[in-house]
């Protein structure tokens, strides 16, 4: 069974948070006791994945909480701070944020921020469950399919997006093939998803980023399905770095390509990709090779952490309030 993505300490003084860095060779947590500490965290990558940082972030205002309205607002700023493509990070902020503020006394603050916290995790969850059950029957019943990075229960509160959608496939009875591209520079396809559907039983494929091509081309996919940071308006998003490419190829292939996220990953204020502010991240991250080995200090390094692909591209959006395929505009949405 995957280990739980974060849980809040039942002492009330804590947020446990699971060490995304040392999987799959060491199952830890870190233990956050203010909320520079869940900063720290979700910048250095304890904790990944759009829905699990918003979550996070969520659980450090409650730590901030017990000292009041001005340093919840403090609080607040340094959180968002943190990573700037991913919309649930801002989402879940900004709900927080909103509750202090019609409370604004201390007595009692910690208590509903807590309340509201526990909320946003199970709503996730459970918003997780409805996109694995809106999209397994895109699926066919003994289905090949290849994802991306980290869309699973490790990324979120529970269940997974992507992978979610995955599990509800099989959970219906169908019979599946997974293939996952490694996901360079930080390996979350390797290290983390390969690791969480190995953990469930899955037949499990890791391939490099550059094998996706081939692997359409010689052995077929029944699809790619991937997470995504932010939706804009028009349906273009951002995804971990290299699922623009594996959306070019799977059109060049007649692959359906979908996209699995929570209505909480839409973000109507941003018209459309351009909009989105991608991410960019230590060239250390790209610079440090397998086995130690270093790209010497003098040769330039462009690491970005994100790309955005057109909603042209994309098949079909599956989330928690249904499937829908371009042209689509979120706003009633």
């Amino acid at each position: 069974m995957v280990p739980e993505t974060l849980k809040w300490d039942p002492s009330g003084e804590s947020l446990l948070l699971l060490d995304q860095r040392t999987l799959p060779s060491v199952v830890r947590y870190v233990t956050c006791c203010n909320y520079h500490q869940v900063a720290e965290c979700i910048e250095n990558l304890t904790v990944r994945g759009a829905p699990a940082i918003g979550i996070a972030a969520a659980y450090g205002l409650v730590l901030a909480s017990s000292e009041g309205i001005d340093l919840v607002r403090k609080a607040a700023v340094r959180l968002a701070s943190t990573r700037p493509t991913a919309v649930n990070l801002f989402w879940a902020i900004t709900r927080m944020t909103n509750l202090a503020e019609r409370i604004k006394e201390t007595a009692g603050m910690k208590k509903m921020l807590l309340e509201e916290a526990n909320a946003i995790l199970n709503e996730d969850i459970n918003s997780n469950i409805s996109i694995g059950k809106n999209g397994q029957g895109l699926l066919p019943p003994s289905c090949r399919v290849l994802s991306h990075c980290n869309a699973g229960s490790l990324a979120t509160g529970g269940y997974g997006t992507a992978l979610g959608v995955i599990r509800a496939a099989r959970e219906s009875g169908k019979q599946l093939t997974v293939f996952l591209d490694e996901t360079r520079p930080v390996f979350q396809g390797s290290r983390l998803s390969a690791w969480e559907m190995a953990m469930d039983g899955f037949d499990v494929t890791v391939i490099c980023d550059s094998m996706a091509a081939s692997l359409m081309k010689t052995r077929g996919l029944d699809a790619v399905i991937v997470g995504a940071d932010r939706i804009a308006r028009n349906g273009d998003f951002a995804n971990k770095i290299g699922t623009y490419g594996l959306a070019v190829i799977a059109k060049e292939h007649g692959v359906p390509f979908y996209v699995a996220a929570p209505s909480s990953s839409i973000d109507s204020s941003v018209i459309s990709g351009e909009d989105i502010s991608i991410e960019e991240r230590s060239s250390e991250e790209v610079r440090v090779l397998p086995g130690g080995i270093r790209i010497p200090d003098e040769i330039k390094v462009w690491n970005p952490a994100f790309d955005v692909t057109p909603a042209l591209l994309v098949s079909a959006y599956i989330t928690d309030r249904g499937v829908f395929r371009y042209p689509f505009f979120f706003d009633d949405h």
